[in-house]
């Protein structure tokens, strides 16, 4: 029987609805929940706590983007970064375009491009940790959804989550056979198809295989007569399948995954001059389809994983996991940094530099783990969850610089060895009827070593030891050890809605910052660990017309982990700056007030703010109107200042209606997506303060009841362009968004 309370809230929520989504559209503090893909209104599932759960019963702040709403967004083919700003306080960026996103999520992230960075918010896809940030370029297709965890994640997912996690699950096989197909085509060429087949192979085996091509023609021409870059830029072609093997018995089951990729593409585009000086906005003369570069611009990629998830459950005890998984890469970049090929000082005007620089690397991560992990059965309110986890990552890269007839003159090789032990336990306890109550602890064991040394090909090359200020070889390590808890409650205020609250640590673990061109020296950074606190109220009206999701949080990150990278001598160092402290507001909504209209809308207000007034970086190399006060030594002052690539505000809506049209339905769907202004860097300064930016998709179509479907998009509509991030040490070099994509699709399933 429903509780007085659960009935006036539905009454109240149903009567003021009209008003709350107009609330959630027009304010950044509130705004959208994932669509239930069930439709109707359906629960909510999520496996945020490693079992499967009522999203409004899980004590963590999480949003669930998948089914129509997943395909929408990826329409025109983007790589991983199209879910930025997707869900409340995430960000995703690259300066490697489709090879090395960058995460952060409630601000929390890592701006360092090297390829041995680590990174706080860690992907997951298909319950295996990837850790390179290469590895995390593999591309979302065949997808059941992707949730986004928010806050430390520690204790049942490990190390390198203190900012969170985003957990990508694939489509499983099925025991009936079906499948899916799409394609469609768009502006530039640009070309995003996907398939899938599954279906039963007899005796409890069922497979599931699944592939997808994305492509675009260069659409960005190179106005430099005389160069080594190619003539156009921007396009490329990304192929990539899974194979799934699944079998089933009574109380066995196993899944083998094998996937790979393959990518030819340009790399990101540098564009010197991108600023005004003393002005964030773009320079006269400032043109999106051209560039100038006189550098050599190549770039390709190629992955390979497998996985093995066996489940063994014990009748009256519990269900016991194993999940073994490899994974490999093998990454070629090289791009002309500077941006430009004309140069000269002052270095103002678009394509214009200082100096060029053309630089690149073979990046190979190759990444082992292994965890075994039991989850119990209820016993009387009790269940409890216990595991242990091993990680081995070999990462072998070299840098490779270039003079002006594209001759190699430096390759600076490195090879590294991480290692990574954990032991975990989690446990619930159901009080009462109503209360819930959680706890979790991890201890983890790092061990990294860092070897440098010199390409004996090239070690007598003046511009390979002139630049270069320590002796090589050179050997760092680093070791640390950290245990990570989470408590939280859960109170079941009606059988729709919950309220909770979760205390929580994160650990990053120790760093290596290994460059040594441009006199940099290696450095060592010990543990980052956090502490965080939210709470938060997660329900529906009693006919799930209106759901909803509101979290507040707060957290400090001691020992912060910071990389300057850049200024006037091109060189990097790797701090540890006392702290960070950061606090927010995040809430979903979704509102079906006919049902024809769905509406859903999300958002979070996230202050950032680093606290150390000891410590000091280098600004930028020339040309910036740096706003952070300068000490003696001509260092910006960074106290006070907010974190990277942190906006103030982040927010989304979406909006489906559709109609009955003879054996199926007319729709129209629209997406939009908002970040305030950020910082590019550390410290602060006029031309590197990224301007706000608001982009949006529209997808009008007929879907059939038989399967079928066929409809126009666009994305970015507006062509809103702006830059997304930027390189300080030579000139005022930018990278900007993506352009205005308009296309066609067509669908099929079965």
């Amino acid at each position: 029987m429903r509780s007085t309370f659960t009935s006036g809230l539905s009454s109240s929520l149903r009567a003021t609805g009209v008003s709350l989504v107009a609330l959630c559209l027009a304010t950044p503090l509130f705004a959208q929940t994932s669509p239930s893909e069930a439709g109707d209104g359906a629960d909510i599932v999520v496996t945020a706590t490693r079992r499967a759960e009522n999203i409004k019963d899980v004590p963590v702040a999480v949003t669930v983007i998948g089914g129509e709403k997943l395909s929408v967004l990826n329409s025109s083919g983007l790589d991983i970064r199209f879910l930025s700003s997707r869900t409340p306080s995430l960000q995703i960026e690259s300066s490697f375009g489709r090879t090395f996103p960058r995460f952060y999520i409630r601000g929390l992230g890592n701006t360092d491009f090297d390829p041995n960075a680590a990174q706080p918010v860690s992907v997951v896809l298909d319950d295996v940790a990837l850790e390179n940030a290469m590895l995390k370029a593999f591309p979302i297709f065949d997808v059941a959804s992707v949730e986004v965890l928010r806050g430390p994640q520690g204790t049942l997912f490990g190390r390198n989550t203190p900012a969170g996690v985003v957990k990508i699950n694939s489509a499983r096989p099925n025991d009936t056979f079906g499948g899916h197909g799409s394609v469609s085509w768009g502006t530039y060429n640009s070309v995003n198809a996907e398939a899938a087949l599954t279906g039963p192979l007899g005796e409890g085996l069922s497979f599931r295989a699944s592939g997808m091509l994305q492509r675009r023609d260069d659409w960005v021409k190179n106005d430099t007569l005389v160069t080594l870059a190619d003539r156009k830029l921007e396009g490329y072609r990304d192929l990539a399948g899974r194979f799934q093997l699944a079998y089933d018995a009574d109380d066995f089951s196993a899944l083998v995954n094998v996937h790979a990729r393959d990518l030819k593409t340009s790399p990101r585009v540098f564009r010197a001059g991108t600023f005004q000086q003393g002005s964030n906005r773009f320079t006269g003369g400032f043109d999106k389809d051209h560039v100038t570069l006189d550098g050599i611009t190549s770039q390709s990629m190629t992955q390979f994983g497998s996985n093995l998830r066996l489940e063994y459950a014990a009748e009256g005890l519990g269900t016991f996991y194993s999940t073994t998984a490899y994974e490999k890469a093998n990454v070629e970049s090289t791009g002309d940094i500077d941006g430009g090929a004309t140069y000269a000082f002052p270095a103002l005007g678009y394509g214009i530099a200082l100096f060029p620089v053309n630089t690149g690397g073979r990046t190979k991560p190759k990444e082992f783990s292994q965890e075994l992990r039991f989850a119990s059965d209820d016993m009387n309110g009790l269940r409890f969850q216990a595991g242990a986890y091993y990680f081995h990552q070999t990462l072998d890269y070299a840098e490779f610089a270039y003079d002006g007839t594209g001759a190699r003159v430096s390759a600076i090789l490195h090879d590294n060895k991480n290692e990574n032990y954990g032991l975990f336990a989690s446990a619930e306890y159901k009080a009462t009827e109503a209360l819930t109550l959680r706890a979790g602890l991890r201890y983890s064991h790092d061990k990294k070593r860092d070897t440098i040394s010199l390409d004996p090909a090239l070690a007598a090359s003046s511009i390979a030891t002139q630049l270069i200020a320590v002796p090589l070889p050179l050997t760092n390590r680093a070791t640390a050890s950290n245990v990570s808890w989470d408590a939280s409650a859960t109170y079941a205020v009606s059988d729709q809605v919950s309220l909770y609250a979760r205390a929580a640590t994160g650990y990053l673990g120790p760093a290596i910052q290994d460059r040594v061109t441009f006199f940099s020296v290696p450095s060592v950074a010990k543990k980052q660990t956090t502490i965080s606190g939210e709470a938060g109220i997660k329900g529906a009206t009693a006919d799930r017309t209106l759901q909803f999701d509101l979290a507040g949080y707060w957290y400090r990150t001691k020992n912060l982990q910071l990389t300057a990278v850049g200024g006037a001598a091109n060189s990097a160092s790797l701090i540890n700056a006392d702290k960070a402290v950061g606090y927010g507001l995040e809430a979903t909504v979704e509102f079906k007030p006919v049902p024809e209209l769905t509406l859903t809308a999300g958002g979070s207000y996230n202050f950032t703010e680093i606290r150390d007034n000891m410590v000091s970086i280098a600004p930028c190399g020339s040309l910036c109107t740096v706003t952070d006060p300068l000490n003696a030594a001509g260092r910006a002052i960074i106290d006070g200042n907010d974190l990277p690539q942190a906006p103030r505000y982040v927010a989304n809506a979406t909006a489906r209606y559709a109609v009955p049209v003879g054996s199926g339905e007319v729709f129209a769907y629209t997406d939009w997506a908002y970040r305030s202004a950020i910082n590019y860097f550390l410290y602060t300064a006029r031309e590197f303060r990224g301007r706000s930016l608001l982009e949006g998709g529209a997808k009008l179509g007929y879907k059939a009841d038989g399967g079928w479907e066929a409809a126009v998009f666009a994305r970015n509509i507006t062509n809103q362009i702006r830059s997304v991030s930027a390189i300080d040490f030579n000139n005022l070099t930018g990278m900007i968004n993506e352009p205005r994509i308009l296309g066609v699709e067509l669908k099929a399933s079965f």
